[in-house]
């Protein structure tokens, strides 16, 4: 994989190099990085081993790098912390301290979502992002938005819809899907946040 390759580097020929890494398994995020122009996680990228052309590896692109591969997620923390990512009830659970439970159709309606791990490939593979990472809060966070407003347990989404209903962080997205084509996990935050749009209406 790329990243045994990148661990080799700086075991073996440079200790400088900086680069984030944790589980190796695809479920962290941690080592999310563009890698021959495709936005990707460097623990689940193979190496050709019959090729031998260059493997070229940038940062995260339209990201503020902070030293070689590791780029600066403030912004894009910020912006998922911003759409309350927790279970909010206006009614307490009909029996305290006891889970709230849900039909089995219910919790179908949030596969595709709760599997994101915020590595953020999707985020800045996305154009409206890069021209406008401050206002339009990206395909992850949206993704998370509607992870919320689609869970039947949650009882504010009204509140959470009329959140995200701004010509900036919501109406940017134009659906080209570069998110789906970069999301490591196989999701599509295109498609959830054509969902939110239709709720809207």
């Amino acid at each position: 994989m790329v990243l045994d390759a990148l661990i080799k580097i700086k075991n073996e020929m440079d200790p400088s190099l900086t680069f984030r890494r944790s589980c190796r398994e695809g479920i962290c995020g941690s080592c999310a990085m563009n890698i021959d122009g495709c936005n990707g996680l460097a623990c689940l990228t193979k190496i050709e081993s019959e090729s031998s052309k260059e493997t070229t590896i940038t940062p995260l692109p339209h990201m503020f790098v902070i030293k070689d591969l590791v780029v600066d997620m403030t912004n894009f923390y910020n912006q998922y912390k911003s759409i309350e990512p927790w279970l909010k009830r206006k009614t307490p659970a009909s029996v305290p301290g006891k889970e709230i439970l849900q039909s089995k159709k219910d919790r179908a309606k949030l596969d595709g979502m709760y599997e994101c791990i915020l590595c953020a490939c999707c985020s800045t593979s996305c154009p409206s992002y890069w021209w406008n990472p401050e206002s339009y809060l990206g395909p992850a966070a949206l993704l998370h938005a509607n992870r919320w407003i689609s869970d039947s347990r949650d009882g504010y989404t009204k509140e959470r819809l009329e959140a995200i209903n701004d010509e900036f962080k919501l109406y940017r997205c134009h659906t080209i899907l570069n998110c789906a084509r970069a999301c490591p996990k196989g999701l599509n935050p295109g498609k959830q946040i054509s969902h939110i749009k239709q709720l809207q209406k």
